[in-house]
């Protein structure tokens, strides 16, 4: 099945919220902010710039396994800040492709030098399954002869 779609068409069907975390906020902070909002993972941003991305993997692999204090340990001690992005104008197919090849979770859309959004593997994936439903009624409606002509 061939996946159409662009992420600004995700995007579109978002809350245009986008939950963010400074650098020098306390990994505690950004697990609460995360907690609250449902969240798996938070862009930093400093000054308006995004500088890197924090997840729930980040704490659990560089907080927790290392004895660190979240209390204490500042993000930008465990964020990642070689970012992978993407574009409101590249495909779900090229996205999911890249999220498994670089093994991320959170992708930043940017555009025009700002963030405008995150694409989570969650939203590929209710997308595809939102997709192979129309895919799967439209059959219907031919096999029946409901289709329109």
């Amino acid at each position: 099945m061939e996946i159409i779609g662009s992420v600004s068409m995700v995007l579109s069907q978002k809350s245009s919220s986008i939950w963010s975390i400074a650098p020098e906020a306390t990994v505690f902070d950004a697990i609460q902010l995360m907690a609250g909002k449902n969240v798996g993972a938070l862009p930093v941003m400093d000054r308006g710039k995004l500088i890197g991305m924090v997840s729930e993997r980040d704490y659990t692999r560089k907080v927790i396994l290392k004895g660190k204090s979240s209390k204490e340990t500042p993000v930008r001690e465990i964020m990642v800040d070689e970012l992978v992005t993407a574009s409101a104008e590249d495909s779900i197919e090229y996205c999911m492709r890249l999220m498994t090849e670089k093994r991320i979770r959170h992708l930043p859309i940017v555009d025009g030098g700002g963030m405008i959004g995150v694409l989570s593997i969650g939203d590929v994936v209710k997308w595809i399954m939102s997709a192979q439903a129309s895919a799967i009624h439209h059959l219907e409606q031919y096999i029946t002869g409901e289709y329109p002509a």
